[in-house]
């Protein structure tokens, strides 16, 4: 029998694969049509047409025999498809995204279509302190179940984060901006762990990986996942859910519910701001002046005080 297939993946997909992994990825965008269809088939789906998000899988929609909708997901890289099936596997009933079949040979997983549509449900209101309640039932989670096979967080901060901080300040022009970058990164040798925190974390958590069910409850999805201090988490929430706005009010609130004082997150703010500010640099994004702003409120900022 002959697989369904959708043919080509969308052009935006197929940019945003090719601008994340490079000229790597060409042959499994080709591919990818093949993966999602022999999916399909394995778990008796009808494949319906792709969802055009995402910037590490090809997404399409389908359905199950009794007509219920689901997405279908398939990773270019299987690394990064076993941290995420890994991480929901501890976060399965939480809010995130149930897990309904995987694939482990195809790197594709099929997965809850949350809110009935792409992109999930509206917001029903509280917005920010529904997402922050998200977050800590992740934590929750992560604190109580066996331990997922991911990366820790002090890897990622010590071999991919700190060098790439370092290589760049050294081959950007900085210009006006070097002093605010150099203040930055002296705290980066500063950073420590409490191992009392130490949970799955989600790690990517902008406002695309946050969606919303029915009734209106936020799931996080999309993660990248890590195993270490939970301040992590609240720092990249505070600085890059909703970029220059209502970092104060995240920032309050992730201390607040988490209960790690500001001070301690702070310094994890700075760090995930200054990484962020250097690769808008380089890349030249339109959002440099925002991330700008937010680093210097943080750099500004008292050790006691959010930005």
């Amino acid at each position: 029998m002959t697989a369904q297939t959708l043919g080509k993946v969308p052009p935006g997909c197929r940019r945003r694969l090719l601008g994340h992994y490079g000229a790597s990825a060409e042959a499994w965008l080709r591919a990818a049509p093949s993966l999602l269809a022999e999916a399909a088939e394995r778990f008796n789906l009808s494949l319906k047409g792709y969802h055009d998000a995402g910037h590490a899988s090809a997404i399409a929609l389908a359905t199950k025999l009794d007509g219920a909708p689901v997405i279908l997901k398939a990773w270019y890289e299987p690394l990064r498809y076993r941290h995420e099936m890994a991480a929901l596997t501890v976060w399965a009933g939480g809010p995130t995204t149930d897990v309904i079949g995987a694939a482990d040979d195809l790197s594709v997983a099929v997965l809850e279509l949350v809110g009935g549509r792409p992109g999930g449900a509206a917001p029903l209101g509280r917005e920010r302190q529904m997402v922050a309640g998200a977050i800590q039932g992740l934590h929750t989670l992560g604190r109580r179940r066996p331990r997922p096979e991911v990366p820790s967080l002090a890897h990622f901060r010590q071999r991919v984060v700190q060098p790439r901080i370092r290589q760049r300040v050294q081959s950007l022009d900085l210009g006006a901006w070097a002093t605010l970058v150099e203040q930055a990164c002296e705290g980066l040798p500063n950073l420590r762990e409490d191992p009392d925190r130490t949970t799955v974390l989600h790690a990517d958590l902008y406002r695309e990986n946050v969606i919303f069910d029915g009734g209106g409850h936020p799931r996080l999805i999309d993660p990248h996942p890590l195993v270490g201090d939970a301040a992590f988490d609240w720092a990249f929430w505070t600085v890059y859910y909703d970029l220059e706005r209502g970092v104060a009010a995240r920032l309050a609130s992730a201390a607040r519910i988490s209960r790690i004082p500001v001070p301690e997150i702070t310094p994890w703010c700075r760090a995930l701001a200054v990484d962020g500010f250097l690769y808008y640099l380089e890349i030249d994004d339109p959002a440099l002046p925002k991330i700008a702003k937010v680093l210097t409120s943080l750099m500004v900022s008292g050790p006691e005080a959010g930005p």
